[in-house]
């Protein structure tokens, strides 16, 4: 008689608890925040200025190799959940309007959140077999949401006890995340040789300086938006006017950080950077960028989920200007959203095992971008409310709840279809010797997608409108698709 093991020994019982604690601080960070700060009356540019902040997930492969050669990749997620739980404390006992603290705060968090995306991706990829992928991608989007979604109760406790409370449960969840993973499987031995030392790949970059041009072109962009907030607290009134325009704000920081970019491809696919594959920072990027195609694979990364990035940071804004309270998005969130994310992740784990990776991308993304065009039609339909109407109580209609309702949940389950198919990918396309970091690196540039359109996504909402923004947002979804043809020669590439 065969004997079930216990489920904390199976792996995938890990792989569902630590993608929760990677989906919570992007939940708090999507919807926590822009709903407290709309609430606040900041308008929706300035809330679209906040997602810049989220540029820490673009650019977390620059320490990723320092999580890689510690390894000890259970300590990294539970430090990293513990600052956040801080961060979270901090909130509740200081209530911050969005003001350099906030700035400061918030960078913190994402910062502290990258860090244990990078610990968890590095982890769960040197822990599964390939031939694993597809059910695990279904935990990973069913939980990873489900972590998102928990955003959603603490916006319920908002609407009962407050913010201070929402944020202090908030912290204590991220506290529970932290003691939980200490308690995970080992860390598996490092496959392949161990990559060469920091000192001696700073030696090799002296006779290469555009790679370090190159990083500081992104670093400067990522730091950019900090001198807003900053000149005011220091007082720089000269800079305030300069500092305050869309161009400053938004469009110069990213355009450093394309250029950086493009530069470290130009350098990387130089004959002298051969000699730095080894190297545990800049490594991975030559051994990934020397693959035939591969830049064009990381296009299709950078463009795939742009429409679904671009609309998200928009939602929660329209459903409070839509005359929604905190407590009621976060119980549809929870409601509706949860079991659907769960459902729409472990079908399209389900149909790429079935039907491959390759199809998985082109027919669940076309599904992914529907939603937009439901949101689109729905916030056609739905009137906004003026703050005087909020302030008297005024509800919502039966008919327009039941329309935004619908989108909600048309795109929690779409939402994991897709996922599923591109997280799929990724994981394929990665090697296990470099896992914690190329990967680390794949990520980042999506990341980097969902952060410059969170920024545009606030100006475009604002100037056009939700139902206009909305409907663009959907057409954003098919560049990627003309990318299909070097997508599908990688795939078949690895298999060989």
């Amino acid at each position: 008689m065969t004997v079930a093991r216990p489920a904390y020994r199976r792996k995938m019982f890990w792989v569902a608890l630590l993608y929760f604690s990677e989906g919570l601080p992007l939940g708090v960070f999507y919807d926590l925040f822009p709903v407290y700060f709309r609430q606040q009356g900041v308008e929706l540019a300035e809330i679209g200025l906040l997602s810049l902040l989220g540029l820490a997930w673009t650019v977390k492969f620059l320490w990723a190799p320092a999580v890689d050669w510690a390894r000890r990749h259970r300590w990294w997620i539970a430090g990293a959940n513990l600052g956040m739980a801080a961060v979270m404390l901090a909130f509740a006992a200081f209530g911050f309007a969005l003001g350099p603290w906030v700035w400061l705060a918030i960078g913190v968090f994402t910062v502290l959140s990258a860090t244990n995306d990078i610990a968890t991706d590095g982890y769960t990829i040197e822990l599964l077999d390939p031939r694993e992928y597809g059910l695990a991608n279904g935990l990973r989007i069913g939980f990873y949401r489900a972590g998102m979604l928990t955003a959603g109760v603490l916006l319920v406790v908002v609407g009962t006890l407050g913010w201070p409370a929402a944020y202090a449960l908030g912290a204590v969840v991220f506290g529970l995340n932290a003691g939980m993973a200490l308690l995970a499987p080992p860390e598996q031995p490092r496959a392949g040789e161990a990559p060469g030392s920091v000192g001696g790949e700073f030696a090799l970059l002296r006779g290469q300086p555009l790679f370090l041009v190159a990083l500081g072109l992104v670093l400067l962009g990522l730091l950019w938006p900090a001198l807003g907030p900053l000149s005011r607290a220091l007082g720089w009134t000269a800079l305030q006017p300069v500092a305050a325009t869309w161009w400053f704000r938004g469009a110069l920081p990213v355009g450093l950080m394309f250029a950086g970019a493009a530069l470290l491809v130009h350098a990387a696919r130089g004959p002298q950077a051969l000699t730095l594959r080894q190297g545990p920072v800049f490594g991975a990027w030559v051994e990934l960028l020397v693959r035939p195609g591969m830049v064009a694979v990381l296009a299709f990364i950078l463009l795939f989920k742009l429409g679904d990035a671009a609309m998200g940071f928009m939602v929660k804004p329209f459903w409070v200007d839509a005359g929604f309270k905190p407590e009621e998005i976060g119980l549809v969130s929870v409601n509706l959203g949860l079991a659907l994310s769960i459902a729409g992740g472990l079908i399209g784990g389900w149909y790429v095992d079935k039907r491959g990776i390759f199809r998985g991308l082109w027919v669940l993304g076309l599904w992914q971008a529907a939603s937009n065009l439901v949101y689109a039609a729905v916030a056609s339909q739905v009137p906004l409310m003026t703050p005087g109407a909020l302030a008297t109580g005024l509800e919502v209609e039966p008919l327009h709840r039941a329309l935004v309702y619908g989108a909600s949940a048309f795109e929690s389950l779409t939402q994991g279809l897709g996922t599923g198919a591109f997280l799929a990918f990724l994981m394929a396309i990665t090697s296990k010797e470099r896992a914690t970091t190329e990967y680390a690196i794949l990520s980042s540039i999506f990341a980097f997608s969902r952060s410059v359109a969170g920024w545009a996504g606030g100006i475009g909402a604002q100037e056009l409108g939700y139902p206009v923004y909305f409907f663009l947002t959907f057409w954003l979804a098919f560049p990627a698709y003309l990318l299909l043809p070097s997508v599908r020669r990688m795939l078949e590439r690895d298999k060989d």
